[in-house]
């Protein structure tokens, strides 16, 4: 793909997307951000960061082994979602009402997790824009084989260091790309992913200040080791630079049924987005994408209030899976896919949905994708 062509997407495809109607006041009312909810959400979690790392630093300390790696294996599933998903929502803007908080905490978050929000900013605003048109969009692309396998389960529970199903980076593919990056300004010819390659020629300002941003990462995380080196607490980098890549496992289960066996090009959420319901630890985790379709279908909607955005318009909306129900269905697509590799799961939908358009122009509240496209990338009315 090229940046005419990434240019040309812009200008001519246009996906009509359904969304359900909504009572008057509602969306304006649920896009309200708020700084306690921000707090709770983004400061909840950087105090259970805090508190799993100290955890560790504290049997480190005590050559307490076994408690150390029980306490790192903790650390590492509360650490996996600085990598993608905290920046994600704060990305969009939506967190807290107090604009650079939202940027702290994203710079914060991205810092930890060797996540360039720069890339993702363009990438994401493809994806929420043409979601699951590959023209447009190639941040998911289908079909994704929901791989149970036992290396890579071995991978997900200890250390993920080699193995990348789609859209789950491997240490060893992030820390590489964050290298080639940071060093294509020196005449370094990159080998990435086309997806990438295409995102840089299209977003020739977003390269740069993601060449910087990896610059920092790679700042950031060698000063950690050169101070543990140092001082010998060679625990340091285990807590900041590495934990990220340890227990990788409950992003994984929840993060794969977001599209995975689902219609591409359609323009309905509702069939090529999934929503679960999850219990309050993983659903505070995971910045409540459990509730995807509902985020997709109004991304200006904060992470806290898409519960309750499902419950408004609850009858046109398909039934919330549990974790293990869209596993299972997503097995069994994959299964089906083996045989007949066009197939794909057709949501069902309850008897009081619909699926008639409003011929009226969406409105702004509606389309919003909150502040997640940089500045090439708005749209001008």
């Amino acid at each position: 793909m090229t940046y005419k062509e990434l240019s040309e997407v812009r200008q001519t495809l246009r996906v009509d997307w359904y969304r359900c109607p909504t009572r008057p006041g509602l969306l304006r009312e649920l896009s309200r951000r708020s700084d306690a909810q921000g707090w709770f959400q983004a400061g909840g979690h950087l105090a259970l960061f805090i508190f799993t790392g100290s955890l560790v630093f504290y049997f480190w300390s005590r050559e307490i082994w076994l408690a150390m790696l029980l306490a790192l294996f903790c650390h590492g599933t509360v650490t996996t979602f600085f990598r993608g998903v905290a920046p994600h929502e704060l990305g969009h803007g939506t967190v807290f009402k107090t604009k650079w908080l939202n940027k702290f905490f994203m710079y914060l978050f991205s810092l930890i997790g060797w996540w360039d929000h720069f890339d993702y900013a363009s990438s994401h605003t493809y994806h929420h824009r043409y979601t699951l048109h590959p023209e447009g969009d190639r941040e998911v692309l289908l079909p994704i084989e929901p791989t149970l396998a036992s290396t890579f389960m071995l991978q997900l529970f200890t250390v993920n260091l080699l193995s990348s199903p789609r859209r789950i980076l491997s240490g060893g593919g992030l820390i590489s790309r964050v290298l080639v990056t940071a060093m294509s300004a020196a005449g370094v010819d990159p080998p990435e992913h086309e997806w990438v390659r295409a995102l840089h020629l299209d977003q020739p300002e977003e390269h740069h200040n993601s060449i910087l941003w990896s610059r920092i990462l790679l700042l950031f995380h060698g000063s950690v080791l050169v101070i543990a080196i140092v001082t010998g607490l060679w625990v340091l980098p285990l807590i900041f630079s590495v934990s990220v890549f340890i227990g990788n496992w409950l992003g994984y289960f929840v993060g794969l049924p977001q599209h995975c066996g689902l219609r591409d090009h359609t323009s309905d959420f509702r069939k090529n987005t999934r929503s679960m319901k999850l219990n309050p630890l993983f659903d505070f985790l995971y910045w409540r994408m459990g509730w995807h379709i509902e985020h997709h279908m109004f991304a200006g909607v904060p992470c806290y209030n898409l519960e309750k955005l499902y419950k408004e318009v609850a009858h046109d909306m398909p039934e919330p899976r549990t974790l293990i129900g869209a596993w299972k269905e997503m097995r069994e697509t994959w299964r089906r896919q083996k045989i007949d590799p066009d197939y794909q799961y057709d949501t069902p939908l309850p008897p009081t949905a619909t699926n008639v358009r409003d011929d009226a122009p969406e409105k702004p509240l509606e389309a919003s994708i909150g502040e997640l496209a940089p500045a090439g990338l708005q749209e001008r009315s």
